[in-house]
């Protein structure tokens, strides 16, 4: 299975409009977006797909974006989505709640944990007693030089970063 994940569109439908284009190329069964959704225009670019949906702090209208979300027929998780997919654990936050993200991290309840909030694209594996954790950034749809989503491969969990 091969997922999409983004983050940070912030409500710029002009610039998550590429992004939805890239996805549809790479032929992506399912998208995860890591928070700061900014708008329900941006939820009915996602319909095309099963999409899982965070809130990130820049996220005030929740009620709005929720209502957006549910009747689109998508998933929303609120502040923190706890996945299985392929048979692999993923966390899906935001991670301005820092304490919240490194407990995701730390915790080796997951193979992955997709975030976003710093608008920097990374990947990383964090090992800790309970195994290894790969860290997904996919960067950003705005505000960011250059704008990035991610592709991540399952079971294998093997990601890259799509540079728009």
């Amino acid at each position: 299975m091969r997922l999409g994940i983004v983050s940070d569109s912030h409500g710029h439908t002009e610039l998550v409009i590429p992004a939805v284009r890239m996805l549809e190329s790479l032929e992506v069964d399912r998208v995860l977006h890591c928070g700061d959704i900014g708008s329900p225009e941006v939820v009915q670019l996602f319909k095309p797909w099963p999409t899982d949906f965070v809130f990130g702090n820049c996220d005030g209208n929740q009620a709005e974006l929720s209502k957006a979300i549910t009747e689109a027929g998508l998933t929303c998780h609120q502040e923190f989505g706890e996945l299985e997919i392929e048979g692999c654990r993923i966390a899906l936050l935001h991670s301005h709640d820092q304490r919240r993200f490194r407990d995701a991290l730390e915790s080796g309840s997951y193979d992955l944990v997709c975030y976003g909030h710093t608008h920097i694209a990374s990947i990383d594996e964090h090992s800790g007693p309970h195994g290894t954790t790969l860290a997904l950034n996919p960067g950003a749809l705005y505000r960011a030089n250059p704008h990035s989503l991610a592709v991540v491969e399952l079971p294998e969990i093997r990601a890259e970063l799509i540079t728009l």
